[in-house]
């Protein structure tokens, strides 16, 4: 049996995420662990200020939009208790005078939704890779395969696999987490972005191209089919050197 693979740079960044719409909170908590990071959640400010306080998180996704303490509000506290926590803030609003705002008030950067969860994603990881410079992005290793996750690169004996961002995405839910199967439920939650409205066949359609174009034709299967459940990646992965 393969065993998971645990990253400790993951293990040890805190994520707390400020967010009332109950469905986009959990896709993003979702997302967010699956990354491997430590997820909490609060649905406003002072809830969010007290888990804040309780467990310093390493970095606050933070909606503007909340019912009663607002993100500006949370941003204003946090700054002038001279807490430097990196921000991410989520808004709803057009209103370029809205993000002007939270910037000035020391959010490190914003999305406006609705947004891509692999934008979300991928501005997460710059955010602490420009606030915790100590840390590495992983470079991880599988059979013939060498993958470089910030950089949303895939090897196969050196050479370049052209994989969309959307390939590579499952790709990444699959090779961190081996051995586990993922149904095609909790793929479409990982992947895709909330308003999205693909099918299962759609995974399907997916996992064949990205089998195609890591070359199974070629030899070993890597992604296990589960019959009436999902799929897996069957092969021992580990962390790669430089």
């Amino acid at each position: 049996m393969v065993n998971q693979l645990i990253l400790e740079r993951d293990s040890v960044t805190h994520i707390l995420v400020v967010e009332d719409e109950p469905s986009l909170c959990q896709l993003l908590v979702n997302n967010l662990s699956f990354e491997g990071y430590s997820v909490e959640a609060a649905g406003d400010g002072v809830p969010a200020l007290a888990a804040h306080g309780a467990h310093r998180a390493d970095l606050i996704v933070l909606d503007l939009m909340l019912p009663q303490m607002d993100g500006f509000e949370v941003l204003r506290i946090l700054r002038e208790g001279k807490d430097e926590v990196p921000v991410l803030m989520l808004t709803a609003r057009g209103d370029e005078a809205d993000r002007v705002q939270g910037l000035s008030l020391g959010a490190d950067d914003y999305l406006v939704k609705p947004f891509s969860v692999l934008e979300l994603i991928a501005r997460v990881k710059a955010i602490l890779r420009r606030t915790r410079p100590v840390d590495r992005p992983p470079l991880l290793r599988s059979g013939p395969f060498r993958f470089d996750l910030p950089r949303l690169e895939a090897r196969r004996d050196g050479r370049p696999l052209e994989l969309t961002p959307r390939e590579f995405r499952l790709l990444e839910i699959l090779i961190t987490h081996p051995g586990r199967t993922h149904s095609r439920k909790e793929l479409l939650q990982l992947a895709w972005e909330q308003d999205a409205r693909p099918s299962a066949r759609t995974v399907d359609v997916h996992i064949a191209n990205l089998r195609r174009k890591l070359g199974e034709e070629l030899g070993s299967p890597w992604i296990a089919t589960v019959g009436g459940e999902g799929y897996r990646w069957i092969t021992q992965v580990e962390p790669a050197s430089k």
